[in-house]
């Protein structure tokens, strides 16, 4: 890319992605989509995209937008008051073959970027056009596994002017996805779909998430299971976000827990499983002690905003920031230079960001920086 270039953006939107999170669904494939409306899910990825947009046109005014109709980007585009050129109109209700569509003519109007918004399934559809485009996804799914997101979407506004403007250089990463009927059921199979380029500037883009598979790190959960079952008598609601490292803690107080979902502890008893956002806001207007126990994504480092997107803002404020646990094997702990939040409230991102204690062991901690990811 050079400075004097006009550049064209390819920018879409998946309009449904993310709304299977705060109902507890975990992803809105296939029929996933009506369940999640059914359950009262509003869209999210729009919202998304227009931080990202705002951010753009607070640095650049000079872009040039290629983009699908309606929901599908023209919206947004247009809520933002930036200039663009619709060049696919898809119907009222989008699905895969219309973003593999758009990607097509994307690909022979010959864009330097496509900016999409959703989540890891999206970034499978967009990722069709093949490899020679470069590709940026602004983070809205419920699971994002694959290396082409940014931690935001305001980073992603900055590495896309960054990119058009020649200063930074793109990078080959994967595309990843779920098998989401699995996922449903607890179990996580990942599959390796295809390969892109993404600009990249290591603070600014999300690493492909990691599982920690070893003697030691087991260990570890087991030490913190083990302290968890100490400071968990005091009969408090406990809020376990998804992942092994809660996994164990409920394990060893003799209890299953959702692997991949929320679940809540009282008094060595599950009282919630697999809770959706209203679920937890329910509990809450019952209970006048509540805390949760979150653990980061591995290599990504994200807290808050991936995976567990039940524990909504609405419910972090319920709890109130002093009463957010973090749990981490040091392995992890180590993997990352900060811990990331990404709620989709500003506000709250900020409140949130400051020094924390990580528990990594039996009575043992970490100091560990944690910062509001729209600040990158």
């Amino acid at each position: 890319m050079t400075a004097e270039k006009v550049a064209k953006i390819g920018f879409l939107i998946n309009p449904i992605a993310g709304m299977g999170g705060r109902v507890g669904l975990k992803g809105t494939d296939g029929l996933a989509a009506s369940q999640a409306l059914a359950k009262g899910a509003a869209p999210q990825s729009e919202e998304r995209a227009r931080a990202c947009l705002r951010y753009l046109l607070q640095k650049a005014t000079d872009l040039q937008f290629l983009t699908a109709g309606g929901e599908m980007g023209e919206n947004a585009l247009a809520v933002c008051g930036l200039t663009y050129e619709v060049i696919y109109h898809p119907p009222q209700q989008s699905g895969p073959v219309d973003t593999i569509s758009a990607c097509q003519e994307l690909k022979r109007r010959k864009v330097d970027l496509i900016l999409f918004c959703g989540g890891d399934g999206t970034a499978r559809d967009v990722a069709s056009v093949g490899s020679e485009i470069p590709l940026l996804g602004i983070p809205a799914g419920v699971k994002m596994h694959s290396g082409v997101f940014a931690i935001s979407p305001q980073a992603a506004a900055e590495l896309a002017i960054t990119y058009v403007r020649g200063n930074i250089k793109l990078r080959e990463t994967e595309i990843v996805d779920v098998d989401e009927e699995l996922y449903r059921a607890g179990e996580l199979a990942t599959r390796l779909y295809a390969t892109a380029l993404t600009p990249h500037q290591p603070a600014l883009v999300q690493e492909r998430k990691r599982i920690y598979l070893s003697g030691d790190e087991e260990e570890f959960k087991d030490q913190i299971a083990l302290f968890a079952a100490e400071f968990m008598r005091d009969g408090s609601a406990y809020i376990l976000g998804a992942g092994t490292t809660t996994a164990k803690i409920a394990k060893g107080l003799g209890l299953e827990k959702t692997l991949l979902g929320v679940d809540v502890i009282q008094n060595g008893q599950l009282i919630l499983k697999d809770a959706s956002e209203k679920d937890l806001l329910a509990l809450l207007d019952k209970e006048a002690r509540a805390k949760i126990i979150v653990s980061p994504i591995g290599a990504q480092g994200f807290i808050l905003g991936r995976g567990s997107q039940q524990i909504s803002p609405a419910v972090l404020r319920r709890v109130g920031e002093e009463n957010l646990i973090i749990v981490s094997t040091p392995h992890k702990l180590a993997e990352v230079p900060r811990l990331l939040v990404d709620t989709g409230d500003a506000d709250l991102d900020c409140l949130l960001a400051k020094k924390r204690l990580v528990v990594t062991g039996y009575r043992l901690a970490q100091r560990k920086e944690t910062a509001a990811a729209s600040l990158f």
